[in-house]
C-alpha cells in the first residue's frame, strides 16, 4: 500500500515448490490463479470452495489491521537517519 488510508493495500499469497510458482492469490484479482497444471487444478477447486472466502477475509483480518498498527513505525519514518 502507498497511502495512509490503506486504500491500495494488496494481499499476495504465493505457493512455490522447487522454485516454481504453482498458484497465487492476489486480492486485487480476487481469486486464485494457477501457473502450472497442478496450480490450475487447485485454483479451480479453491475458487469454488470456502478456501477463497477465507483468503479474502485475511486481507481485512490480518493485513489491514496490522498495516494500520505498524504504519507509523514503518512508513512515517522513511528517510530518517539514525
Amino acid at each position: 500500500y502507498s497511502s495512509k488510508d490503506l486504500h491500495g493495500i494488496e494481499l499476495i499469497d504465493s505457493y512455490v515448490f522447487n522454485q516454481v510458482e504453482n498458484i497465487r492469490f492476489n486480492s486485487t484479482v480476487g481469486k486464485y490463479v494457477g501457473y502450472t497444471e497442478l496450480g490450475l487444478k487447485n485454483a479451480e477447486t479453491w475458487n469454488k470452495g470456502s478456501v477463497l472466502a477465507q483468503e479474502l477475509g485475511e486481507l481485512e483480518r490480518v493485513c489491514k489491521r496490522n498495516a494500520d498498527i505498524h504504519y507509523s513505525a514503518v512508513l512515517d519514518k522513511t528517510g530518517e537517519q539514525g
